[in-house]
């Protein structure tokens, strides 16, 4: 079992809900998925479940230790509070 993923910080823009972390999720390239295209690695997996999450999220951006996500007609507390939690607890059970 892993440990859990400190966010350093969020901040909220619109429809985007950007997340740092202590963790890097990606080397230099980042990844950008779709709900169409989630893809397979570490990246792909940690954007599957966010889908999986919320239908209303549409698009995932890891780069390194920041994971943006894109939820249009932006973001309520209890869909913020449920997106941070599967980045929080993505490395307990990858």
């Amino acid at each position: 079992m892993g440990q859990t993923v400190v966010i350093n910080k969020v901040v909220e823009m619109g429809d985007l809900l950007l997340i740092d972390t202590d963790r890097s999720f990606t080397g230099q390239d980042g990844s950008a998925l779709t709900p169409d295209s989630p893809g397979d690695a570490v990246p792909g997996k940690l954007a599957g479940r966010l889908f999986e999450l919320d239908p209303g999220i549409d698009y995932v951006y890891v780069l390194q230790n920041a994971v943006t996500v894109r939820r249009p007609g932006g973001w309520d507390e209890a869909s913020q509070t449920a997106a941070l939690s599967v980045v929080e607890g993505f490395l307990l059970f990858y």
